[in-house]
Formats: structure tokens, sequence, C-alpha cells
């Protein structure tokens, strides 16, 4: 998958490729799921609408995160950890503490990418394949099923109390990077968010929803 950029967005393109980029942004943008509360009637009916409609409720939260990539040019994984937030309808961040400190946001049609003293700032009609991705995602946050599966094949597996979404691409460009994105959960928590590229590598989020203040 190809990204034309402007020069002030070089610098990304450069220290990430596609997948990097869009493995970041799966994890930032579900961060939705991981916030989301289900009430414990939403489980006497359990399938995939009625998961869709649990998400559909939320609204904001905050979680910390640890995401291990596994990458196959590597000999140990990379890990990482920070704090996940999520403001309805449209803003993420994911604000990475350890090793170095990161923040990822999307707010509306806007991505915003802070690492040291650089700053970048990324229209996302200019980059059609991650504006597909990012829609696809807030799909699952709106709890709108008709959006999601105009990108994604979907399967929940399991029960509420120990269930398996997974996300299957159906776009062609969007299959060369990433083959399925499987999110696990207990009851009204998601644990884990898994990754896999379509070149072996991946990464595994697990998530920890905080209080709200």
């Amino acid at each position: 998958m190809t990204f034309s950029v402007h020069s002030s967005t070089l610098a990304i393109t450069r220290a990430r490729t596609p997948g990097d980029l869009l493995q970041s942004l799966a994890c930032t943008l579900a961060v939705g799921l991981a916030l989301a509360t289900l009430s414990p009637a939403a489980f006497a009916a359990w399938d995939l609408q009625q998961l869709m409609d649990s998400l559909a409720q939320n609204k904001s939260g905050r979680a910390t995160f640890v995401d291990t990539k596994y990458i196959a040019l590597l000999d140990k994984p990379v890990e990482s950890s920070g704090e996940l937030l999520y403001t309805a309808p449209d803003r993420l961040e994911k604000r990475t503490l350890k090793p170095k400190p990161e923040s990822m946001v999307v707010n509306g049609g806007e991505l915003s990418i802070e690492r040291g003293r650089q700053k970048y700032h990324l229209q996302l009609q200019a980059y059609p394949e991650l504006a597909a991705f990012i829609d696809s995602i807030r799909g699952t946050l709106a709890g709108d099923r008709k959006a999601l599966e105009r990108n994604y094949r979907l399967s929940l597996e399991g029960t509420a109390e120990h269930w398996t979404l997974q996300l299957l691409p159906l776009d062609e460009k969007m299959q060369a990077v990433i083959q399925r994105i499987r999110i696990a959960g207990v009851h009204d928590q998601v644990h884990s968010i898994e990754i896999t590229q379509a070149d072996g590598d991946s990464s595994l989020m697990t998530i920890e929803k905080l209080a709200t203040p």
C-alpha cells in the first residue's frame, strides 16, 4: 500500500511503515471498545447485534494499556505502555509513556502525532485507506453494524462470560496490510486486542479500564 504525503508528514512514513501506522491506529481507535459499559441485561440474548447495541451506549472513558509487538526481524518483542482516552463520537487518544513518550490523537478528520519536539498533522481525506480503516473502527464504537460490515466480515464466538469478536478486512488494499483483528472480552470488559498483519508480524494489547474521576 502506498501513501502520497506532504513534506510535513514525510518523517512519519520514513519512521513507520503503513502497517505500523495502521496497527497503532487500530489500537488507538479500539480503545472505545475497552471502555464500553455493558449492562447485565444486555447479555440475556447474546449475539452480535446485542454486542453492537451495547457498544453504542459508550460515551467516554479512560484505560491503561500494555502493547506487545512481535516483529519477525527482532529477537525479542517490543513492549510499550501508557493510557487510552475516548470521547464520543470521534476523539480518541493514545498516550504512550514507556519506553518513550508519544501522543497519537484522532479527532474528527485529523490525525495528530507528537513525538518529543516533533509534531505532525495529517488530514485523513488525503489517505483513503486510513480513512476507511478509521471509519470502520468508528462504526464499531458507534455500534453501527451495517457500517462495520461494509469493511469487515464479522464473527462473534463464545458467550458473555468469554467472547471474541473477529474482524476480517474485505478491501484488498487493507488485506495487504492487516490479516485480522481479534477483540476478546469477559462480561462488560474488553481484555485484549490482537492484530495480525499480512506479513506475519502481530501485536497484542491488554487493557485495564480506569475508574472515571
